[in-house]
């Protein structure tokens, strides 16, 4: 991969929330370089009179701060959806003749801080946010704001406002990282969130700060996740949010539009002023989400398909690979219809050549231009080599599908893999995907993708691994049944069950759990509920609950008998047999909090959000 890179120091690395999380080191990594020269220049600027970038029709451009790690497309995308121009920047000058400011922080709170001072943008930052000049941060572009943050010790931040940032509280069983859609209770009247706290928005962090009587007066808006944390700031023309405006849907949009015209109101908001405010939210929204197995057929397109119990073949003579639709058609669909994440997993690709898989690179870059909630993808993420013997790593692929608009990655065969060799030795190495991955990255943009089956014994005490008691006996009159976890598809069992290897992937780095069931694979009979119990009950990170849903029911069965954050169906979306709005319904009939159609009163459906959400 040819992109220069800087060596940043990440001693004392401190997470703030984005698409950073759990981010700990004390060693030096490699991320690409905000720009090509060989050394920054003094940050002793005299930031002082605001300077236009040229004519009055420039005045469309909006300058980005990009230091190069996760995923900034999606911003991009929703800056150049407003018909917006982006101005990177590449050396101090850009800060001092921005006439607008965007800072979507993401990576570690040590390692922004380390990158801003060395590249000199540490002095002309502060100066612009001090002359009330339009800022926007977003997430880990908040939390700089603050003095400092307590991931691996004291890290200092910009200053500007009062306060420290440190880590969610998870001793009382909270999930962390903070993961969602969650709604925010609004202190004060603000144009950039006008109408937003009928919406949820969407959330990824390990680390928040407190509002305090010293901070008071920057405080914009709460949320809730065990306790009230900073959600938003503001003073003048200086605002930040700790939520991901560009991946909460058309309400995030909205918010980007106003940002970047500043007064009046869109036509989005005009269409909200119909809506009824709902009553106030007490949990974190449980998410549905919509999955994509993506391979290529037998012609050498790529298709979404879905089989039963992994057989993704049509049960014909020539057993050809069902075809379900196109990926990026099937992604926009599914955003419309509301659904609050999109994964895809390639179940072919990646084998001998991962980063030469451009189709499935290109079906992400042309996804997050219309797709505005997090996007995943899975499948083959790991250290390879490729035929002429040049060695890649996982955290190469990785970074390649960051770059192409991909929010979290998902890895399977190989963090089973590094989790026996964990529970065999108990040394953390840091080689894995895993937790090369979740080391740069942060642990909230690393899901590992569980598939186990279920093994019947009779007895507990005949296998080493944690076992259930059954409602219904097994095929032998079994009592019990431990679930095996197994890799390359399914195809072959490894000696580990799902609970143990859940708790040594937590340990390694991993941020959230896809928890799937080959059992129940295709059924339509539900999801595997004492499954999804034994995996919530092992780990303290969000459990996604995969393999079974038939039915709006399913959801809520889930939701209401487990703590799963999330639930995740493939197939009935696919076939339309289920809509993702009749899910969110049912939900919502059921008391189960969700995003989406819980916006509109009276049934009534503006054509903004029937489109959009």
């Amino acid at each position: 991969m040819a992109f220069s890179s800087s060596r940043i120091s990440m001693s004392q690395c401190a997470f703030p929330a984005s698409n950073t999380q759990v981010f700990c080191c004390n060693n030096y990594v490699s991320l690409p370089s905000l720009h090509q020269t060989s050394q920054p220049r003094s940050s002793s600027i005299a930031v002082s009179a605001h300077q236009n970038n040229g004519s009055s029709d420039d005045r469309r451009v909006v300058t980005l701060l990009d230091y190069g790690a996760g995923n900034v497309r999606s911003i991009r995308n929703a800056i150049q959806l407003q018909g917006f121009q982006i101005h990177d920047v590449k050396q101090p000058e850009d800060i001092i003749k921005a006439d607008r400011l965007i800072f979507p922080g993401v990576g570690a709170f040590g390692a922004a801080m380390d990158f801003l001072t060395k590249q000199g943008l540490v002095e002309p930052l502060c100066e612009f946010i001090k002359q009330d000049r339009p800022f926007l941060g977003i997430c880990l572009g908040m939390q700089l704001l603050f003095e400092s943050s307590e991931e691996k010790g004291n890290v200092q931040g910009l200053g500007i406002i009062s306060g420290v940032v440190g880590r969610f509280d998870s001793s009382q069983g909270l999930k962390v990282p903070h993961i969602g859609w969650n709604r925010l209770n609004v202190k004060k009247p603000s144009s950039l969130l006008h109408g937003i706290e009928r919406h949820h928005v969407y959330f990824v962090h390990s680390y928040r700060a407190m509002p305090s009587a010293a901070n008071k007066d920057w405080l914009l808006a709460t949320c809730n996740y065990g306790e009230d944390f900073v959600a938003a700031v503001k003073k003048g023309n200086v605002h930040a949010v700790q939520f991901h405006p560009e991946k909460s849907g058309v309400v995030g949009l909205g918010l980007v539009q106003r940002f970047l015209y500043g007064d009046g109101l869109s036509a989005m908001e005009e269409k909200e002023e119909v809506l009824k405010k709902p009553g106030e939210h007490s949990t974190l929204a449980k998410r549905v989400i919509a999955c994509l197995d993506v391979r290529s057929n037998d012609r050498g397109d790529l298709v979404v398909t879905k089989g039963d119990q992994y057989d993704v073949r049509e049960q014909t003579d020539g057993r050809e690979v069902r075809n379900l639709g196109k990926p990026v058609d099937l992604a926009g669909r599914y955003y419309q219809d509301g659904a609050d994440e999109v994964a895809f997993l390639n179940i072919t690709g990646f084998r001998d050549f991962p980063l030469g898989d451009m189709p499935m690179l290109e079906v992400l870059r042309q996804t997050s231009e219309k797709v505005f909630v997090p996007l995943t993808v899975g499948g083959g993420i790991r250290d390879f080599k490729d035929k002429n013997g040049v060695s890649y790593s996982s955290l190469e692929v990785a970074a390649e599908y960051f770059r192409s608009g991909a929010d979290k990655i998902s890895i399977g065969s190989d963090a089973v893999y590094a989790a026996e060799e964990f529970r065999k030795t108990g040394v953390k190495t840091g080689k894995s995907s895993l937790e090369q991955i979740s080391l740069v990255y942060g642990n909230q943009a690393v899901v590992v993708s569980i598939d186990p089956r279920r093994v019947y014994v009779k007895n507990p005490n005949d296998v080493p691994f944690k076992t259930i008691k059954l409602e219904q006996p097994g095929p032998n009159g079994e009592e019990y049944a431990w679930y095996q976890c197994t890799v390359s598809g399914g195809r072959e069992g490894r000696e580990i069950g799902a609970y143990e290897l859940a708790q040594a992937v937590e340990e390694l780095g991993a941020g959230e759990i896809l928890l799937n069931c080959i059992d129940c694979d295709g059924q339509g009979q539900g999801f595997d509920l004492n499954l999804v119990n034994l995996v919530c009950d092992a780990v303290s990170i969000p459990v996604i609950a995969s393999s079974g849903a038939g039915a709006p029911e399913h959801f809520s069965q889930v939701f209401q008998k487990t703590t799963a954050s999330a639930a995740l169906a493939a197939g009935i979306f696919h076939r339309q047999e289920v809509k993702i709005a009749e899910v969110k319904e049912h939900l919502l009939e059921e008391h189960v909090e969700t995003r989406s159609y819980s916006l509109l009163s009276e049934g009534a459906r503006p054509s903004v959000y029937a489109k959009q959400r």
